[in-house]
């Protein structure tokens, strides 16, 4: 009996539980090769044909700078916006019943289904010096169209949806006893927020900001009709890149891709970091229990 449960454990290990692992691996690693990697190493590979000091000129320029600044505060911004409104959303959304509740919940997705170019003018039309709202802000001196302000609204509105995604399933998990339970015991609404329910949404969190602030680094459609595209001022990096091409400079346009895709992997990856140290400490908190 020994020597067949030891050999049931060998068979195990070298097959796995579930069969077909080879392939899978191999068809997942071919799709990521020709969906990601391949286009990903032909645009690093094209700014090779590139001299350091070309290169140099191309991403380190005034207008470059100014459009790298632009889109990355915008973007942080826009995703910390998100951050903090998107969980309240999505908290009203998993624990509230109230009339129209289906409606405000459709609502969330609209920024996916809607083109970004119709996003962009609504949003101009809104915030226009003759829009809506926008009228009431220009008459208090406050310039949204047309201005840094504008881009960090498109940017806002068309990341939302990655965090309230994001974070629902968590609380619909979440089981409400946890929380009563603590007020049972003694612990006031912030400590039941900061002990109970921030540590396990804090995770999700951090993976709805970073897919807001990577949705928001590669925006164009919506931005270019609010932002205005001034140069120095309101000129995003995706558009800085177009008109790179538009100009047949396909090596300047490489260079400042090749360095947003350096930038966007870095905080990326620093963002995932940061989310793995988060994931584990309730786990040990739980063995320390």
């Amino acid at each position: 009996m020994k020597a067949a449960d030891a050999a049931v454990r060998r068979l195990t290990r070298r097959r796995g539980i579930l069969p077909g692992f080879r392939l899978t691996f191999g068809f997942t690693v071919l799709y990521l090769s020709l969906v990601v990697l391949l286009p990903l190493g032909a645009l690093v590979l094209r700014s090779t044909h590139l001299s350091w000091a070309q290169f140099a000129a191309a991403v380190s320029g005034p207008r470059a700078l100014a459009a790298y600044r632009l889109s990355f505060f915008a973007s942080l911004l826009g995703a910390l916006i998100n951050l903090v409104f998107g969980s309240v959303l999505a908290w009203v959304l998993t624990r509230y019943r109230f009339p129209g509740k289906a409606l405000a919940d459709a609502l969330v997705d609209l920024p996916f289904a809607l083109p970004t170019a119709v996003a962009g003018i609504a949003l101009t039309a809104v915030y226009a010096e003759n829009g809506f709202i926008g009228r009431y802000l220009v008459a208090n001196g406050v310039h949204v169209a047309f201005a840094p302000a504008g881009v960090v609204v498109a940017l806002t509105f068309v990341g939302l949806p990655f965090v309230v995604r994001t974070l629902q399933p968590v609380l619909l998990d979440l089981d409400p006893a946890m929380e009563e339970a603590a007020a049972v015991l003694g612990a006031g609404r912030l400590r039941v927020l900061a002990r109970v329910i921030a540590p396990a949404m804090l995770p999700t969190l951090l993976t709805g900001f970073a897919l807001s602030f990577a949705r928001a680094l590669g925006e164009y459609g919506s931005v270019v009709f609010i932002s205005g595209n001034m140069p120095l001022k309101t000129e995003i990096v995706p558009l800085l890149i177009f008109t790179r091409l538009e100009q047949y400079d396909v090596g300047g346009a490489t260079a400042i891709a090749v360095v947003m895709l350096a930038g966007s992997f870095a905080l990326l990856l620093g963002i995932h970091a940061i989310g793995m140290v988060g994931r584990r400490r309730p786990a040990r908190s739980q063995v320390v229990a």
